[in-house]
């Protein structure tokens, strides 16, 4: 197997869910993700920006996990879940992608904002890492060239 690795920057989006929507992902229901109208956005401004998750062949890839976000809001704050000076914890969709890194700063201040702005926390999480390198192609072994020893196909 031909493996090339490719310098890219990540995305991570913490996107808040109802508990119903965490049920329904965690039991692997797909549907979870036309339903939640909040994931529904989240995927529509991925499909916008054709720069995130393009891995040539592949667009619009993906990763996501589920998990919970836990917060105690401060004064001065307006959440959109929970009171001031209690703790909060909240079901938590994570959305990761990636960019090329040599992706122009005005770019991805475009999607950036974009995000910020249809996110429904006063404050969201959203993560972009420096360059790091991930595979961008894997060749399946042709009949000419046998697969190596010891090496899994998938």
């Amino acid at each position: 197997m031909d493996v090339q690795l490719h310098p890219v920057r990540k995305l991570r989006v913490h996107w808040p869910i109802s508990g119903t929507t965490f049920g329904q992902l965690s039991k692997g229901e797909p549907d979870a993700f036309r339903d939640d109208p909040g994931i529904a956005h989240l995927l529509q401004a991925l499909a916008e920006f054709r720069e995130l998750g393009d891995f040539g062949n592949y667009k619009h890839v993906f990763e996501s996990s589920l998990g919970f976000e836990g917060f105690t809001t401060a004064e001065g704050a307006n959440p959109t879940l929970g009171r001031v000076g209690e703790q909060t914890l909240s079901p938590t969709f994570v959305f990761t992608t990636y960019f090329d890194a040599s992706l122009e700063d005005a770019a991805v201040e475009r999607f950036m904002r974009h995000l910020v702005d249809i996110h429904p926390w006063e404050v969201p999480v959203i993560e972009v890492t420096g360059p790091i390198s991930v595979s961008s192609t894997a060749l399946a072994p042709t009949a000419e060239a046998p697969m190596a020893e010891g090496a899994a196909a998938s």
